[in-house]
């Protein structure tokens, strides 16, 4: 059993993998001249339905196209032997709690966590594999930013893995790292300056505000969700302005929404200038290569800095960015 990481708390691997309901993929990092450099890159897109990602349910629904598609990437990043896995957001449920005191020891720390989270929590406490990192310190007390999945459901990724002949040493989720790779390519200028993340994959949205380094908002939609996306990123930000004493975006993000037809592409188009209008500033992407860079093997493409961000953001947690 691995440790669900959150949000910059363990050194990153060598190599990472990102199960998505789409496709798998994985980028292998070196450090050249002090430098992390992304020196590999491979994808294998996956039949619709292979891998339905769920908090309650089994999610690998053919395990043996999943698992055929992992071992191409592996292959090609040079078969590692240990990887970070990247998962999707839907196998969790992520929470800020806030306590007015924090117990000293670890052991006690865990259990009002835990304690906390089991009143939401869709399935027996003990069933779940809980996951916290310290947030923003408040005047009203410490901030935690909770993640909680079903055991279960991190051991089928886990299970992967082990069956393409690598160990899956950090299980996180995907937009987590995405703030990863946006905080390492583009750090916040001030402590206290606010910016939103807007992270679209094949079957939900995730939405994160930040004040400096610390989540301080993230809300998590599934794409067959009542409303459009931008319709939920305006609810965001006058619940950012009404109790989160929002002053306004310094940056906003939009990744994940490039896809590998025009289609697509002019879709991603009409969410940035709705969302632009709808935030009155420009929408940036996140530029992964700025984070670590590509090797001369490797075109970064719009789409494929998009399919990079996750994994960059698991492979330079802990290290110094280019």
């Amino acid at each position: 059993m691995s440790l669900f990481d959150s949000l910059r708390e363990a050194s990153g691997p060598g190599v990472a993998v990102e199960l998505a309901a789409d496709h798998v993929s994985a980028a292998r990092l070196d450090v050249r001249s002090h430098a992390p450099v992304v020196t590999v890159h491979a994808a294998e897109p996956l039949p619709a339905g292979a891998l339905v990602p769920s908090l309650t349910a089994a999610n690998v629904q053919n395990r043996q196209v999943v698992l055929s598609a992992l071992e191409r990437v592996l292959e090609r990043t040079g078969s590692p032997r240990r990887v970070g896995l990247v998962v999707p957001v839907l196998v969790a449920k992520v929470s800020l709690v806030r306590f007015e005191h924090v117990p000293t020891r670890t052991a006690d720390l865990d259990q009002v966590v835990r304690w906390q989270v089991r009143k939401t929590a869709p399935f027996p406490i003990d069933d779940a594999q809980v996951s916290y990192v310290r947030g923003l310190k408040a005047a009203d007390g410490q901030e935690f930013v909770v993640s909680l999945a079903r055991r279960s459901v991190v051991e089928e990724y886990e299970g992967l893995c082990a069956a393409a002949g690598a160990h899956a040493g950090i299980v996180d989720l995907a937009t987590f790292n995405v703030i990863n790779a946006a905080l390492a390519a583009a750090p916040p200028a001030s402590a206290d300056s606010d910016w939103l993340l807007v992270n679209v994959a094949a079957d939900y949205a995730s939405i994160a505000i930040l004040r400096g380094t610390h989540l301080i908002f993230f809300r998590n939609r599934a794409t067959d969700g009542e409303g459009t996306l931008a319709d939920v990123v305006h609810q965001t930000t006058m619940y950012y302005e009404d109790r989160l004493q929002g002053t306004g975006f310094a940056r906003a993000f939009l990744t994940g929404a490039t896809g590998a037809n025009a289609r697509q592409n002019a879709d991603a188009d009409e969410l940035r200038r709705s969302l632009q209008d709808r935030l009155q500033r420009p929408i940036e992407t996140i530029d992964a290569s700025r984070a670590a860079a590509l090797t001369d093997r490797i075109s970064a493409s719009p789409a494929l800095l998009d399919t990079l961000a996750p994994l960059v953001g698991l492979l330079v947690r802990g290290r110094e960015a280019a």
